[in-house]
């Protein structure tokens, strides 16, 4: 017995100094490239294209055009639901009111208007749809940063 204690010991002691000099390893090189002119350079590129990246998708956001044509299509696609609604199409509704709840800055407040002004059964539709207008609305901004991406 005591020699399986031994090799036992042997090995701990082997895996823990393969585990330092592996960290070791890790340590060394990474203080190398960080310390690269290089690598430094890189690093900045990038952060800059990113941040220059970041500020052109805010301008964007904040465009007073985009804005103006965003808040025309919230009232049409408002309109178009309580239009569809007062003539018993429900469906319709429910989907041009998701559609502005989609364009919608505060979607949380429209939501509770919507809980208060809509019949039970129309808001649980609603409800329904939400996830299916986000999936749908994550997909297409998936798809725009992919061809943006290919543009740069």
């Amino acid at each position: 017995m005591p020699c399986v204690r031994t090799v036992l010991g042997l090995l701990a002691a082997l895996a823990a100094c393969g585990a330092v000099a592996f960290l070791g390893y890790c340590v060394y090189f990474d203080r190398k490239r960080r310390g690269d002119p290089a690598f430094r350079r890189r690093l900045r590129d990038k952060r800059r294209a990113q941040q220059q990246k970041a500020e052109r998708r805010g301008a964007q956001l904040w465009d007073p055009a985009k804005n103006e044509k965003l808040q025309e299509l919230f009232l049409q696609e408002v309109q178009m639901g309580q239009l569809w609604l007062s003539r018993g199409e429900h469906q319709l509704g429910v989907e041009h009111l998701s559609n502005a709840l989609l364009v919608c800055g505060q979607p949380q407040e429209l939501l509770k208007v919507f809980k208060h002004t809509l019949p039970p059964q129309v808001f649980e539709m609603l409800l329904h749809k939400i996830p299916l207008i986000c999936q749908q609305f994550e997909a297409d901004m998936n798809e725009q940063e992919y061809l943006e991406d290919d543009r740069d």
